[in-house]
C-alpha cells in the first residue's frame, strides 16, 4: 500500500458531497478502501453511513460484509449501524462465500468486545464465522521462521503459529501469559513514497486493537527493524532490548 495523505484527503473531499449518485458497491468499496489504508478520515465516515443505512437493501453480501468490517476497522462507535448491516446480511446468509463470513467473524468480534450487553444480530451463526475465518490458510514466511529461531535463542519458549480461542492467529506466542510477538512483512504496511516511512495500514491496526482488548500483550517486528540486524548476536540483543528473556522453568 501507499501512504499518501493528501491525495485521501482530496479523494474525500471530493466524493463526500456526491455520496448520493454512488452504488451500494461504491459505497462500500469506498469505506473498505479508506479503512484499508488506515485513514483518519470521520467526516467521510460519517457520511458514508448516512448514505448507506436508507438503502442497505439494495447491498448484496459482498457490499455488506466489506462495509462492516470497514467501520469495524476503523473503531466506530455507534453499534446501530453494524445491528443493521448485520440485520440486512442476516437474509443473505446462504449465499455468502468464506471471505464474506470471515469478514463477518471479525465485525462480530469487535461488536462483542465494544458493546459486551448488546445481542449481535448474527451471534447464532458464531460457529459458522468463526470456522470460515480460520479456514483461512496462512504460510509463515521466512522472516516470521527468522525471529522465532531468535527466540528461541534467547530461551524465550513459545508456541509457534498460535490460535486463540477467537480464531486469532498468532506468528509466535505464550498462552499461559498472554504475550505474543507478531511479525509484520511489507504488506502489513502503507509506504510514504517522499520520505521513504512506513505506516502501519488498518487491518493491522484493527488486529492489534482486537488483541489487545482480548487481554494480549503484543509486540510488532518489522521487516524494516529486523532486517537492520545482520548477525544472530544483533537480533537477539534487540529481543532482549525488548524485554524477551530466557523463560523461568
Amino acid at each position: 500500500g501507499v501512504d499518501a495523505p493528501v491525495l485521501f484527503d482530496a479523494i474525500a473531499g471530493a466524493a463526500q458531497p456526491r455520496l448520493g449518485e454512488f452504488n451500494p458497491q461504491n459505497l462500500a468499496n469506498m469505506a473498505w478502501a479508506f479503512a484499508t489504508a488506515g485513514v483518519d478520515a470521520p467526516r467521510l465516515f460519517d457520511a458514508i453511513a448516512g448514505a448507506a443505512q436508507s438503502r442497505l437493501g439494495e447491498f448484496n453480501p459482498q457490499d455488506l460484509a466489506n462495509m462492516a468490517w470497514a467501520f469495524a476497522c476503523i473503531d466506530w462507535k455507534e453499534p446501530q449501524l453494524f445491528v443493521a448491516l448485520a440485520n440486512a446480511s442476516a437474509q443473505q446468509m446462504c449465499t455468502m462465500r468464506n471471505e464474506c463470513l470471515s469478514q463477518w467473524h471479525l465485525v462480530s468480534l469487535h461488536f462483542r468486545l465494544e458493546w459486551p450487553d448488546l445481542t449481535f444480530p448474527l451471534s447464532h451463526c458464531h460457529e459458522t464465522l468463526q470456522f470460515a475465518f480460520q479456514c483461512q490458510e496462512s504460510t509463515p514466511s521466512r522472516l516470521q521462521r527468522d525471529v522465532a529461531t531468535a527466540l528461541d535463542r534467547v530461551g524465550w519458549t513459545h508456541v509457534f503459529e498460535h490460535e486463540t480461542a477467537e480464531g486469532l492467529s498468532l506468528d509466535m506466542a505464550q498462552p499461559a501469559t498472554k504475550r505474543a510477538v507478531e511479525v509484520d512483512g511489507p504488506s502489513h504496511f502503507a509506504k510514504n513514497s517522499p520520505s521513504k516511512t512506513y505506516v502501519e495500514n488498518g487491518a493491522t491496526r484493527f488486529k492489534t486493537r482486537l488483541l489487545e482488548r482480548l487481554g494480549w500483550d503484543v509486540t510488532r517486528v518489522s521487516f524494516f527493524d529486523w532486517g537492520r540486524l545482520q548477525t544472530p548476536a544483533a537480533k537477539d540483543a534487540d529481543l532482549r532490548a525488548r524485554g524477551f528473556e530466557a523463560t523461568p522453568k
